[in-house]
């Protein structure tokens, strides 16, 4: 696995969770919060295109339709994973309330 479209999954999961946070104020559980989900959501988002051979991260050359598509996929997976670990912590808060 190549370095560069790690870092690019990785970040694009940061900026998909914030933005998922911010578009869902219900489940956001803070910038650091909200930037960490979505770095682990990026990596494997990110992870899971390579293996349906998707992604650039397994491709030999990081054209544009290989980098557009790591970022989509680490963002997408970035918010996807913020969003359901945030909507857990808050039923788990209702519990407790």
């Amino acid at each position: 696995m190549e370095i560069l479209p790690l870092i690019i999954q990785l970040a694009s999961g940061a900026v998909g969770g914030n933005l998922a946070g911010k578009l869902m104020p219900k489940a956001s559980m803070g910038t650091i919060g909200n930037s960490i989900t979505g770095i682990l959501g990026g990596g494997v988002g990110g992870y899971l295109l390579g293996m349906l051979g998707m992604g650039g991260a397994e491709g030999a050359s990081m054209d544009m339709s290989n980098i557009l598509t790591t970022v989509a996929g680490g963002g997408v997976g970035g918010g996807v994973l913020m969003t359901v670990i945030g909507y857990i912590k808050g039923m788990m808060g209702k519990k407790d309330e």
